[in-house]
């Protein structure tokens, strides 16, 4: 029952790692070589594939019909799980290589997987201002389908390959959550199987408890089935301001300012050094100057990052009309600047016009084709995080991510937190607002140890009732785990829905000892 798609890049890769005994040292000292040579086709015909796939049932409409008769199968499934004795905790059948996170958890071997392809776009309605999706639907299949008839997601995370269900379960963050929140807070409803394989549908109004709870939890309250998302009128551009700051309070003092002005659509900063930083503001319009217009999306264009990068370095402010699907991904093209680890000669205009066609490699291959040194390798000299704190400890988290990792860019991302029960909340009973810091690559600061340096991190994230993405490694105990995240809510349902003897507790999901 698994998605043929699938199963054909799996043994496509079960026959590339087989290959010849020099391919592992390829992998590790020269990677783009087999980056370049296989994952970058695979993954072109891997886009196409799904590209064509999305658009065929779309248009033949074939998926809300066969959404109720899926949805019955994996109830099916759940059941029979039951009466052969739940003997092990359940999970989705989704690979573990197939996810954007980072990690790879060895829970897929030993837990029941239960078999989840649910990929299609069910419903636009207009007239509510509704999106009904499946939970493996991605960022990119809403913004191709969304933006060719007007409309968008107030809150679209950035990369392609994003799917609904992983920033549901997880989280997700875009420019525009200054505005909106984090992308549970566009969500209007969601569609369960639970641990008993009953379906159950919550709303802020019908089973609230268990809407508030779904968001961060992971997967461990049961299996999403479905999602409504709110969607608005799209324009063609944004209008883009580029604004180079230096000094770390005037960095910290711009950036607050931008994020509490509602005119404002999108609000995002790239730091570049713990003193200079781009502070980039936008908002949507269907008018552009042809001179300003800018199609950063277009495969020859330079990186996003290295674009903005130049507005710094000739420290000059500027003023850009990108297209709305370009700008959504942005970053798409160099995994944010993680590409040029990668293929350090990326952005290239020699390899820009050759073979930027191809760029980016699938996130979910190059996990798959990582093996076990490569991996190490990254865990112990290369970081990926995102941590979220309140924007009044913005310029003291500055500091804290300069002595305790030293990567640099850092990408600075507001948004604001409603007072809501749940996983993640404020410390008070209002709406706060928050930054997401991201830190993104090989840490320069002297004597790196992940393990400690990461605790320190985290340390410092609850002190200031801050939150640590959960996609990432996570390195807190039980107990500093919960005092980061509100489980009051969580763990009442659990105990009422049946979930301890059918789902992992999500910190035994996503903690390091679920690492493969």
């Amino acid at each position: 029952r698994q998605n043929w798609g699938e199963a054909f890049f799996t043994l496509a890769f079960l026959f590339l790692l087989q290959c010849p005994p020099g391919l592992e040292f390829v992998l590790i000292h020269q990677r783009w070589v087999f980056v370049c040579l296989f994952l970058l086709p695979l993954s072109l015909i891997f886009d196409i594939y799904y590209y064509v796939r999305a658009w065929v049932v779309f248009k033949l409409s074939s998926a809300p019909r066969l959404h109720e008769q899926r949805v019955r199968d994996i109830q099916k499934q759940v059941r029979e799980w039951k009466e052969q004795g739940s003997k092990t905790f359940m999970c989705t059948g989704r690979p573990g290589w197939l996810t954007v996170s980072l990690r790879v958890g060895k829970y897929k071997k030993t837990h029941k997987n239960i078999m989840i392809n649910l990929m299609d776009i069910l419903e636009v309605d207009t007239k509510k201002q509704i999106v009904r999706v499946e939970p493996l639907v991605t960022m990119g299949q809403v913004t191709a389908l969304l933006t060719s008839i007007g409309w968008t997601l107030p809150v679209l995370p950035e990369l392609d390959d994003l799917t609904v269900g992983g920033l549901i379960m997880g989280t997700g963050i875009e420019s525009s959550s200054h505005k909106y929140g984090l992308f549970q807070h566009i969500c209007t409803a969601y569609e369960l199987v639970l641990a008993d394989g009953s379906f159950v549908r919550c709303t802020p109004s019908e089973n609230s408890d268990l809407f508030y709870a779904v968001p961060w939890s992971c997967g461990t309250l049961g299996f999403l089935v479905a999602a409504e998302i709110r969607i608005i009128p799209a324009k063609k551009y944004v209008k883009l301001r580029f604004e180079p700051v230096r000094g770390l309070e005037a960095i910290c003092a711009k950036f607050t300012h931008e994020s509490q002005r509602q005119e404002n659509h999108f609000v995002e900063g790239l730091l570049y050094s713990l003193d200079e930083a781009v502070i980039m503001t936008g908002v949507m319009t269907d008018e552009a100057e042809p001179s300003k217009l800018n199609s950063i999306g277009n495969y020859y264009k330079p990186w996003f990052f290295k674009h903005v990068e130049n507005y710094l370095k000739t420290n000059r402010e500027g003023l850009e009309y990108i297209p709305l699907r370009h700008y959504y991904h942005r970053h798409t093209r160099s995994i944010f600047w993680e590409l040029q680890d990668i293929i350090p000669f990326g952005n290239n205009p020699i390899f820009r016009y050759l073979f930027g066609w191809m760029v980016p490699p699938k996130i979910s291959l190059l996990k798959l084709t990582q093996g076990e040194t490569l991996r190490k390798l990254y865990e112990q000299h290369h970081v990926v995080q995102d941590m979220l704190v309140p924007m009044k400890c913005l310029q003291q988290a500055l500091h804290t991510f300069q002595n305790d990792i030293h990567v640099y860019p850092i990408w600075l991302c507001p948004f604001i937190l409603p007072s809501q029960p749940g996983l993640v909340h404020p410390k008070g009973n209002e709406a706060e607002l928050y930054i997401d810091i991201g830190a993104y690559g090989e840490p320069r600061v002297k004597h790196f140890e992940a393990r400690s340096c990461m605790r320190q991190l985290e340390k410092f994230v609850r002190s200031v009732h801050g939150f640590q993405m959960l996609y990432a490694d996570c390195y807190m105990n039980r107990e500093e785990f919960w005092e980061m995240f509100d489980g009051s809510l969580y763990h009442k349902l659990r105990e009422k829905l049946g979930c301890q003897d059918a789902f992992p507790e999500v910190y035994d999901k996503i903690c390091k000892a679920a690492r493969h």
